[in-house]
């Protein structure tokens, strides 16, 4: 737990439920709305299988978290949905495989695609969770590096999913603004 207390001409205070609170006073003595760290959940998707990383505002870290098996693209969407809602994630941010030089690929449109569907299950069952697509490349390169330098795999075909999300996750924290919300996205 963290306790900490800034004053200055604005006061923070975080509580025991790490939520963040601002009473910032101006001149009109208006006070900013509170800011809470959420938890976001990273999706390295594949046909096969698929790598998942949480991370969080607050630290702007991420954790290798599991891959799932996935039947042709598809997951099992209750176990997918179950975790989103067990560890109350707020955003999900699934990365897109674009081409060098930007273009689609096959694998990405299916991304895509799986994407939209994920907003549409979570839409369903009623969560307030964003769902967003983030350029991935050359994330399972760096991924499969990172890796082997640290001896986490001993052959090349050991799995590093997971690992590739947690690099998407860190591109979205250098620039979440790069990232696109499903629905503003037009169907292919």
């Amino acid at each position: 737990m963290v306790h900490s207390t800034l004053m200055t001409d604005s006061t923070v205070a975080i509580n025991d439920n790490i939520d963040i609170e601002a009473n910032i006073t101006t001149d009109a003595s208006i006070a900013e709305p509170s800011v809470k760290p959420h938890l976001i959940l990273a999706l390295d998707y594949g046909v096969k299988k698929m790598g998942m990383a949480l991370g969080n505002t607050l630290t702007e870290t991420a954790r290798a978290f599991d891959i799932l098996a996935m039947n042709n693209g598809q997951p099992d969407w209750d176990n997918l949905l179950g975790i989103i809602k067990v560890w109350g994630v707020a955003k999900v941010v699934v990365g897109l495989p674009l081409n060098m030089d930007g273009s689609s690929s096959m694998l990405s449109k299916r991304a895509h695609k799986f994407a939209r569907r994920l907003a549409h299950r979570i839409m369903e069952q009623h969560l307030p969770v964003v769902v967003t697509l983030c350029d991935e490349r050359l994330t399972s390169v760096a991924a499969r590096d990172i890796a082997w330098e640290n001896g986490w795999i001993q052959n090349e075909r050991d799995p590093i999913d997971d690992i590739s999300a947690c690099i998407l996750m860190s591109t979205y924290f250098a620039d979440p603004n790069s990232s696109i919300a499903i629905d503003a996205i037009k169907a292919d």
